[in-house]
């Protein structure tokens, strides 16, 4: 059996190519970039145009304005935390329903904590931001808003550029959580209002333990993590000059098979998405399906558990994720499908399919076998199944 992975917004495989960029700064050039002799000094370079692979994938105007980090968490948190420190006399948040734990968490502490109010902005049936709900929040106390580029569950598209340039009329700073947008989509920070944006290796195909925050020129930045000199003293700590490097390479190779990304791989998300609505009923596409990432397919399937799904999914080699989360013994439906008021019947059903460059036909054709019949078998011994109301066969949601 040839195993098939459809979890890419999970994590990519690292590029071979990557790896090979890194493996010299293992243990061949294993100096110290701030040292101040020829082992450091060839590391430094090295660093220099890995900020420079990175500066080119993100249309930055400047290459420092890009911030190493260990991660997208810890950029997402630098971003907040930065924003609240320097926004004198305003201790106001936007943020969306549907955003990361990494964002959510961070702002529910900030509310428990320090006093800081939070505006929490929902969404409609396919994921969209509501607008009217957004203008309305924000205001002369709004610090920063932190609103997502695209969605890790549903690959919906949010529009940061409007977003941005409103956030600024009310004087408030503006960053986005583009770690699932980076590598598949074209961006150009140059010409664009957006004043921070994180991002993370391992989702373009790059290595764990390093992601980025890059900062506009010009807007205030407060460290989260102090000590040395390291990013221009706004990020200390000795850098991670494999992953650094090896994050550079991941862009540079994200700039070249950004076509395919856009073409095949996408191609690829709609054949699985037709395929499996026609083979299998009481089944829906949520999100917006007309404004999303191209390699991103969050399919439901009612009156089942996703979990269930997963497991039995496994066993013919298929990897890919749900959309629920066992939490304290009680299984309760993601909270991106809970925003957006899809019915528990089908959200605890949902399956996020999420492809890269690497994704082939092959895969496709293997999850369109092997689907019909793990539904099939999962729904036979579903009370929910069989108690269903007969009339919603041929209903057709108007989420979907």
């Amino acid at each position: 059996m040839i195993p098939v992975y459809l979890d890419n917004n999970a994590t990519t495989r690292t590029d071979p190519k990557v790896v090979e960029a890194m493996l010299p700064y293992f243990v061949e050039q294993f100096g110290n970039a701030s040292s101040m002799h020829a082992f450091g000094a060839e590391v430094g370079t090295a660093l220099a145009k890995a900020r420079q692979q990175l500066q080119a994938l993100l249309g930055a105007q400047f290459d420092h304005e890009i911030i190493y980090m260990s991660s997208g968490t810890e950029a997402d948190n630098s971003a907040i935390l930065s924003a609240i420190e320097t926004q004198t006399g305003r201790d106001e948040i936007i943020t969306s329903a549907v955003e990361h734990p990494a964002i959510l968490s961070l702002v529910a502490h900030l509310e428990k904590t320090r006093g800081i109010t939070v505006h929490i902005i929902g969404v409609d049936a396919r994921g969209r931001l509501d607008m009217e709900a957004y203008r309305k929040a924000l205001g002369p106390k709004t610090a920063i808003v932190s609103i997502m580029w695209a969605n890790n569950e549903t690959g919906t598209i949010f529009p940061v550029e409007q977003l941005a340039q409103l956030a600024h009329e009310a004087g408030a700073l503006f960053h986005t959580d583009a770690v699932q947008a980076i590598g598949k989509i074209p961006v150009n920070l140059a010409e664009s209002e957006i004043d921070m944006l994180s991002l993370s290796g391992h989702k373009l195909h790059g290595p764990k333990g390093i992601g980025a925050l890059y900062v506009r020129k010009g807007v205030r930045f407060r460290p989260m993590i102090r000590g040395g000199h390291q990013e221009r003293g706004r990020r200390a700590g000795t850098e991670n000059a494999p992953g650094i490097i090896g994050l550079g390479k991941a862009a540079e190779l994200a700039l070249e098979y950004m076509h395919d990304e856009q073409t095949r791989v996408a191609e690829l998300r709609n054949r699985l998405e037709a395929g499996l609505l026609q083979r299998i009923g009481n089944s829906f596409v949520t999100g917006d399906t007309e404004n999303r990432l191209p390699n991103t397919a969050n399919v439901a399937f009612e009156y089942i558990e996703g979990e269930a799904i997963l497991l039995l999914m496994n066993r013919d080699g298929i990897a890919a994720s749900s959309g629920s989360a066992c939490t304290s013994g009680s299984l309760e439906p993601s909270h991106v499908l809970r925003a957006m008021n899809v019915p528990y019947t089908a959200a605890h059903g949902a399956i996020r399919f999420s492809f890269s460059r690497e994704s082939s036909d092959a895969d496709v054709d293997h999850v369109l076998e092997a689907m019909p019949p793990i539904i099939a078998k999962l729904r036979e011994m579903s009370p929910f199944w069989r108690e269903r109301d007969v009339r919603t066969e041929a209903f057709n949601p108007t989420y979907a």
